[in-house]
């Protein structure tokens, strides 16, 4: 069985993965989903990783999933310690030297939220979570998860560099969610392309699936494990 680390996305907790979390343990896997510094303006992409490791401890067989801002933290996690694989789930793919902050108009962001809101009328990008974030979430369960907001991440971990010089060699794969409103699915597979040199697997979900479909994201990430276990 493997650990699996998942690591949450920007203002959120690692409550997000709670359903996922649930789906993994049954299938008899470990899991830890631990809440990153929030609400300290001083905290580093560095420091989040290193509160990542500190809850990882000495357990091995680890993938690593960051999930949408997470991504930034998650290969840092995945360099330092033994991990079989690397997932990002709708993640922002960084590239060395990148500050996240650049991230969204040097990799084009920006201007595919806008064209693919004329196509659909405003819904990708719209200022309203629940229907930019959520729009596939129970509604309550969307309020619940609205409820657990906080400011991470730090504006010092937005505007720094991203201190890694390669990607890490770790086995990488990529979850695309095909209904995602924040990262539209063709400006995200052109970057997974271009950055990473892979194609990503796909999901029905909006781009908190998380909560969703979580089933669906567990059977993925089960699957990733279970590939690696049969190459090691």
């Amino acid at each position: 069985m493997s650990t699996f680390v998942l690591i949450h996305g920007g203002g959120d907790v690692g409550w997000s993965w709670h359903l996922v979390e649930a789906e993994l343990r049954a299938r008899g896997h470990d899991v830890l989903a631990p809440d990153l510094p929030g609400d300290d303006e001083s905290q580093t992409l560095t420091d989040y990783a290193d509160a990542v490791i500190e809850a990882v401890g000495d357990r091995k067989d680890l993938v690593v999933v960051g999930h949408s801002f997470g991504a930034f933290t998650a290969p840092l996690v995945a360099d330092r310690v033994p991990a079989d694989v690397l997932v990002l789930l709708a993640g922002m793919v960084p590239s060395p030297g990148e500050s996240p902050d650049e991230w969204w108009t040097g990799t084009g962001c920006h201007s595919a939220v806008r064209e693919q809101a004329e196509r659909d009328g405003g819904l990708t990008g719209n200022s309203d979570p629940y229907v930019c974030f959520y729009h596939d979430v129970p509604r309550e369960l969307a309020e619940e998860a609205m409820g657990k907001e906080r400011a991470h991440p730090s504006r010092a971990a937005s505007a720094a560099p991203w201190p890694l010089a390669a990607w890490p060699d770790v086995p990488t794969r990529f979850v695309l969610c095909t209904e995602d409103r924040v990262f539209p699915p063709d400006f995200l597979r052109g970057l997974v392309r271009d950055r990473l040199g892979i194609v990503p697997d796909e999901i029905a979900g909006s781009h908190c699936v998380t909560l969703s479909r979580p089933k669906q994201v567990a059977d993925l990430l089960a699957g990733y494990a279970a590939a690696a276990s049969r190459h090691t």
